[in-house]
């Protein structure tokens, strides 16, 4: 029984030494945790920082105050609803085995009538009395434009003018005292810094997402997400989410200025995946000006081609050193090279092949972009300074700038533009070797009414509804009488280089 008693002491004297020293660990240990969390907090007492920052409410704790540009910007942004009308189309049906009989073999006409086609977008207010700009793509061929504001007010909207080449359009609505929003100097937009990008998509009123300025005068490349080709090759981009009904919407910056108008994403899926692109308001500004003034814009030609020396796309090494050692051999780390002057533009006589553009108008030219931006800024006939390296040796020279037709006059609604051509009297050269009194040569086509007719470069325009093409004023003239007429189209006969002669009818009904 002694035993046993012992034994039970001994088993409740560990039992109490466990407990024991199981209680004093554990008070070691919340000791410890008291201790250190004594320590934090007055660590962070110590640090005015933290208290700083610890007073602050949630709104004043972000790295930028957006709260202000957001309100100002939501007003002025509106939805924008383009609708095309259903049309009737003729269709002609395939034959069958009894209409090579019986009927025409050609097929059957039917009347089909279309369904009307409705797109939505978004736009930005820039003036009090109604003016709105927003991407081309938004109203392209839309017959009745509607504009809801972030009040729910609706107004009838109408086209002033349109840019596909810069996918922007200006529209306008009758009222006043609406809200606006500043324009600010996109080119002081710096990587990096906070921006808003607001639309109004699908009537759900305003929508605000934030980001940051990745890169300016972004080229793309090819193809925008909805497969067109695109144009700009001077976007601001940012990873603030631009999506499908934002496109016309605002790229707002920290201060509520309007910097940018939302033009696409790039995404191999056609959703937002952190890579959008705006326009920048430098370039809007003069587009919209123009479409006011003249009902096009007004865009100049260099009247060069060539390369830069960047190294930004996906290249072989052996490519990129090829490059760099350009570059060394010629004096320079960067700028646009000058590889041909073409006849009659705006440098010919000024640069030379081997030039190296390295500042045009003040800027620095570090890539085509930025060459691209910069003449976008200016009209026919304006004078811009241009730094060049020539011989490794910098040179200043200045040059008149001249529209694609190697003049300076003023286009106005469309005008030649819609020829999607350039032009130029045929030089005397070519007049002996191919035994010719007169002509205009076609010096370049890009999209519009003649490439649609086959009109290919280096064809000679020797009369155009009768008359004698001597100069591009010539054509000028024929074009004008030709937009007059019942019929609105160019008969041009004339003949290419390798002395095949032939006639086109071109359409210059506007659309």
């Amino acid at each position: 029984m002694k035993q046993t008693v012992k034994k039970v002491a001994g088993v409740a004297a560990i039992v109490l030494l466990s407990s024991g020293v199981g209680g004093y660990t554990a008070y070691k240990l919340l000791s410890n945790e008291k201790e250190a969390s004594a320590t934090f907090s007055e660590l962070f007492q110590q640090n005015p920082d933290n208290l700083h920052l610890a007073s602050l409410n949630a709104t004043a704790a972000q790295p930028v105050d957006l709260t202000q540009a957001a309100e100002t910007s939501v007003h002025a942004v509106v939805h924008i609803r383009s609708t095309q009308l259903g049309r009737t189309e003729t269709v002609r049906t395939m034959p069958d085995f009894f209409d090579f009989f019986f009927g025409d073999p050609r097929g059957q006409e039917r009347q089909v009538k279309t369904q009307p086609r409705v797109g939505f977008g978004s736009g930005v207010i820039i003036s009090k009395d109604g003016y709105i700009v927003t991407n081309n793509h938004v109203v392209e061929n839309a017959d009745e434009i509607t504009v809801k504001l972030n009040d729910e007010r609706e107004f009838k909207g109408r086209i002033i003018g349109t840019d596909p080449q810069t996918d922007l359009a200006l529209l306008k609505i009758e009222g006043d005292d609406f809200p606006t929003l500043p324009v600010g100097d996109s080119d002081a937009l710096k990587v990096g810094e906070w921006v808003l990008a607001v639309g109004n998509p699908f009537s759900l009123s305003s929508t605000v997402t934030a980001g940051i300025v990745s890169a300016k005068a972004r080229n793309i490349g090819s193809t925008a997400s909805n497969g067109e080709g695109a144009t700009i090759q001077s976007f601001i981009q940012t990873d603030a989410a631009i999506n499908q009904g934002n496109s016309g919407g605002a790229l707002v910056n920290a201060r509520g200025e309007l910097v940018g108008i939302n033009a696409m994403l790039y995404s191999p899926t056609g959703s937002y995946s952190g890579y959008g692109f705006a326009i920048p308001t430098n370039m809007m500004k003069k587009v919209v000006a123009d479409l006011k003034q003249y009902g096009a814009v007004q865009r100049v030609v260099l009247g060069i081609k060539g390369r830069d020396f960047s190294t930004e796309l996906q290249m072989s090494d052996e490519l990129v050193e090829e490059i760099k050692k350009q570059a060394e051999d010629l004096g320079v780390k960067e700028g646009f090279l000058v590889a041909e002057v073409l006849d009659g533009g705006s440098a010919s006589g000024i640069l030379e092949e081997n030039d190296v553009i390295i500042e045009l108008d003040g800027q620095k030219i570090h890539k085509y972009a930025d060459l691209q931006q910069v003449l976008g800024k200016h009209r026919p006939g304006d004078k811009v300074k241009v730094t060049i390296v020539r011989d490794k040796k910098e040179k200043e020279l200045t040059i008149t700038l001249k529209n694609s037709q190697g003049n300076t006059k003023v286009m106005k609604d469309q005008g030649m533009e819609i020829l999607g051509a350039a032009f130029k009297p045929v030089s005397n050269e070519l007049k002996r070797q191919l035994n010719l009194g007169y002509g205009l040569e076609v010096t370049g086509v890009s999209e519009g009414r003649m490439k649609d007719a086959g009109i290919r470069k280096g064809f000679i325009i020797q009369k155009v509804n009768r008359q004698i093409m001597k100069s591009v004023d010539d054509l000028e003239d024929a074009l004008r009488a030709a937009t007059l007429s019942p019929d609105q189209v160019l008969f041009i006969t004339g003949m290419y280089p390798s002395g095949k002669r032939v006639n086109y009818a071109v359409d210059v009904q506007q659309e």
